[in-house]
C-alpha cells in the first residue's frame, strides 16, 4: 500500500468513525430529562451526574493521548469505542443513584476517548496533509451532529431506553470500522522512547500559551449554549427558535466548512487563528444585545465564521506543536482545553449575566475576542518559528509509522 493509499484509508476510515459516533449520538442530548422524568431524580442530583460525565470527559483526553502513545492508536480507540457501549448500556440500565453515577462517569470516560486518539493519528501524517484531514474530520463530526439533533428529537418519542440502545450500537459500528479499515499509524520510536510528558511540557512555554488561549475561546464560544438560550428567552423567543438559531449554526458549517479549509491552507495559521477568534468573540457578543430572530441570526453568522476557522487550524496547530513521541498526550491537552472551557463557560457566563446583564455579557465577550486576537498575534512569531522548525524536522527525518495489522 503506497503512503498516499494509507493517508486515504486513514482519513476515511477517521470520517466514518466520527460520522457514525456523532450520527448515534442520541442519549447524552436528553440525558437531563432522562435522569429527572425516567429515574425520579431531582435537577440538582441529575445536574451532579452530568457533571460526573463532564469530569470524565477531562480524563478521557487525558488517558487517550497517554494510551494512544503506549499502546497505539488503533488499540486505543477499539478500547473507546466499545468501553463506550458497555457503559452506555449500564447507564441506561441502572436504577440506583451510585450505579448512575459510576455509569455516568464510565460514559464520560469512554465516549470521547476517540477524539484525541483520532488527532493524534492525522497528526501522524505530513505537516502538508494535516489541515485538510482535520477539516475533513471536523465536517464529517458535524453533519453526523446535525442528523443527531434532528433524529433525537423523533426518537425519544419511542423512550429514552431506544436512545441509549441507538448510541451503543453507533460505538460497536465505530469499533468495528476502526478494526477492519482504520490502519495503525504511531510512529516507531513512540513504542521506544519513554519520556515524561509533565517536564517536556512546562518547558514548552509555546504549548502552555496555546493551550491557556484555547481553554479561553472555548469558554467564550460555549456562551452559546449557557447564556444565549436565556437571553433570547428573556426576549419572549421560544425554545424552537433558539434550536432553529443552532440548526442554521450547523448548516452553515456543513456548507462553508469545505471552502474555509480551501481558503486558509497555505495562509498564515496565527492570524487567521486570531481573526477568527475576533469574530467569534464579536458574534458572540452581539447575541447578546440584538433583538428579533433575524439578528440572532446575522450574529450566529459571525459567531459560526469565527468558529469554522478556529475548528479547521485547530488540530493541525497544535499536531504541529507536539513532539513525535508526545503526539498523542499533546493531542489529550489540546483536547482538554474544549472540556475546561465547557466547564468554566457555563459557570461564568450565567454568574456574569446574573450580576451584570446582557450588556456585561456582550462588552466582556468582545473584550476576550479582542484579547485574544491581540494575544496571538503578540505571540505569533513564537508560534510560527515552532511549526516552520517542527516543518523543517519532519521533512529531513519523517517519523515511520507502525505497520498496520489490517
Amino acid at each position: 500500500m503506497t503512503a498516499r493509499d494509507m493517508t486515504a484509508k486513514l482519513v476515511n476510515g477517521l470520517m466514518a468513525t466520527h460520522f457514525v459516533t456523532r450520527t448515534g449520538g442520541v442519549a447524552r442530548a436528553f440525558l437531563m430529562l432522562y435522569l429527572t422524568h425516567e429515574r425520579g431524580l431531582a435537577p440538582a442530583t441529575a445536574g451532579a451526574v452530568i457533571a460526573a460525565v463532564g469530569a470524565g470527559d477531562i480524563g478521557s483526553q487525558l488517558l487517550g493521548g497517554w494510551l494512544s502513545d503506549r499502546i497505539g492508536r488503533r488499540n486505543t480507540m477499539l478500547i473507546g469505542f466499545l468501553g463506550s457501549a458497555v457503559a452506555l448500556i449500564a447507564l441506561g440500565s441502572a436504577t440506583t443513584l451510585p450505579t448512575i453515577c459510576v455509569s455516568a462517569l464510565g460514559v464520560g470516560l469512554m465516549a470521547e476517548l476517540f477524539r484525541p486518539v483520532g488527532s493524534a493519528a492525522l497528526a501522524d501524517l505530513p505537516p502538508q496533509e494535516r489541515l485538510s484531514a482535520f477539516g475533513r474530520l471536523f465536517w464529517a463530526a458535524n453533519v453526523g451532529s446535525t442528523i443527531a439533533t434532528i433524529a433525537a428529537g423523533v426518537l425519544v418519542r419511542q423512550g429514552y431506553g431506544l436512545l441509549f440502545w441507538i448510541n451503543a450500537s453507533a460505538a460497536v459500528l465505530a469499533a468495528l470500522i476502526v478494526w477492519r479499515w482504520v490502519p495503525e499509524t504511531r510512529p516507531t520510536q513512540s513504542a521506544t522512547v519513554r519520556r515524561a510528558l509533565l517536564p517536556v511540557l512546562l518547558r514548552d512555554p509555546v504549548m502552555l500559551m496555546m493551550t491557556g488561549i484555547h481553554v479561553v475561546y472555548f469558554a467564550m464560544f460555549l456562551q452559546v449554549y449557557s447564556t444565549l438560550p436565556l437571553i433570547m428567552t428573556g426576549d419572549g423567543i421560544g425554545p424552537g427558535t433558539y434550536a432553529a438559531v443552532l440548526a442554521l449554526n450547523g448548516i452553515l458549517i456543513i456548507t462553508v466548512q469545505p471552502l474555509a479549509v480551501r481558503v486558509l491552507k497555505g495562509r498564515d495559521t496565527v492570524s487567521a487563528l486570531a481573526v477568527s477568534m475576533l469574530l467569534a468573540g464579536v458574534g458572540g457578543g452581539l447575541t447578546a444585545v440584538v433583538h428579533g430572530t433575524a439578528a440572532y441570526a446575522a450574529a450566529i453568522l459571525l459567531w459560526t465564521l469565527g468558529q469554522i476557522g478556529v475548528s479547521v487550524l485547530f488540530g493541525a496547530t497544535f499536531a504541529g506543536l507536539a513532539p513525535a513521541d508526545l503526539r498523542g498526550r499533546y493531542m489529550g491537552i489540546a483536547s482538554t482545553t474544549w472540556s475546561v472551557g465547557a466547564i468554566l463557560g457555563p459557570l461564568l457566563g450565567t454568574a456574569l449575566l446574573e450580576h451584570a446583564g446582557r450588556t456585561g455579557v456582550w462588552l466582556t465577550s468582545s473584550a476576550i475576542g479582542l484579547a485574544l486576537f491581540t494575544a496571538l498575534l503578540h505571540q505569533g512569531a513564537a508560534v510560527r518559528a515552532r511549526l516552520a522548525a517542527k516543518t523543517s524536522a519532519n521533512a529531513q527525518s519523517p517519523a515511520q509509522p507502525v505497520a498496520s495489522a489490517h
